[in-house]
């Protein structure tokens, strides 16, 4: 982050409980650079919990914006200028997600904004796709935790990421919330970094990314819709849980994604649901509109993929 063209931000670390001696280069760079400042976690809290560390600094000594960047993910030195730039230029905007670009191949988006649909499914804006042919910025339902700029005003009014969930669908959790009271939710192409994927939890599946991402969804379904509209879309939400349970079985995950399925709806008291008389009804009907026309951009990007 020291190539920033941008140079009016501060830089903090929050490192979730490793044992790989990173914590002392971490501890000596605070030290050493004034604008450096770590939170060491003595044991791993989860995502949302040091995230919410985080994010907390960031508020209580009054800084404007938050930017999310995971450890997997280099910036171009325009990252942080862009997404300052644009985030302040959008009204009603609670979050900037910007251009992620595969690593291993940095012709390929790797996602350009997250999205959900009325399927239950949480998927990557133009995942696959050329990064060349994107040179404009849009909607998005969820901005993507591991890379984009928050409102540090609207996370106090909101709230931080449900430490409930772990990891996983934390983000996509936060941006629904904030769509609820009538946010925005943007893309900024020119905001570029270039990620690794998959480089904490190891791999692209795996038990414990499985079971937790199954489990996480249920507590997103039922915290952030209303009971009529659960009743409403019950059908394309127990069809989207038998496709995914189809597709992890084939990967060899179909135990981990019925149990993923089963604590979520043990669990599902720890789950505060959203109040929803303060949330007005034509937000949720938007939300509707998004999560069906979500399913229709699913559907084409997957086409495309696969020609």
């Amino acid at each position: 982050m020291d190539n920033q063209s941008y140079k009016d931000f501060d830089i903090m670390i929050v490192d979730n409980g490793s044992t790989d001696g990173s914590t002392d280069f971490i501890y000596n760079l605070s030290k050493e650079k004034a604008n450096y400042h770590s939170i060491l976690l003595s044991e791993n809290m989860g995502f949302a919990y040091a995230v919410n560390k985080g994010l907390l600094y960031s508020i209580e000594n009054g800084y404007k914006y938050s930017i999310l960047l995971n450890n997997d993910a280099y910036v171009e030195e325009s990252f942080v200028k862009e997404l300052v730039y644009s985030i302040s230029n959008y009204d009603n905007c609670f979050a900037v997600s910007s251009m992620m670009i595969n690593y291993h191949n940095k012709n390929v988006v790797d996602s350009f904004g997250d999205y959900y649909n009325i399927l239950g499914w949480s998927f990557q804006g133009h995942i696959g796709e050329n990064v060349n042919d994107i040179n404009y910025n849009e909607n998005c339902f969820s901005a993507c935790a591991g890379a984009a700029i928050y409102s540090n005003s609207i996370l106090e009014k909101i709230g931080l990421l449900d430490e409930n969930f772990f990891a996983y669908l934390e983000d996509v959790d936060l941006s629904y919330r904030a769509r609820l009271y009538g946010y925005n939710i943007k893309t900024c192409f020119t905001a570029r970094c270039y990620h690794l994927g998959s480089a904490t939890s190891g791999s692209k599946y795996n038990e414990f990314k499985v079971r937790t991402s199954a489990r996480n969804n249920i507590y997103l379904i039922y915290k952030n819709m209303p009971y009529i509209q659960i009743l409403i879309n019950i059908f394309p939400l127990f069809i989207g849980i038998v496709i995914k349970q189809v597709f992890f079985s084939l990967k060899g995950f179909g135990l981990d994604y019925f149990f993923g399925i089963f604590d979520g709806f043990k669990n599902i008291n720890l789950i505060k649901k959203n109040d929803f008389n303060k949330i007005p009804l034509i937000n949720i009907l938007l939300i509707e509109v998004y999560l069906i026309v979500n399913t229709i951009k699913y559907v084409i990007n997957f086409i495309k993929r696969k020609v």
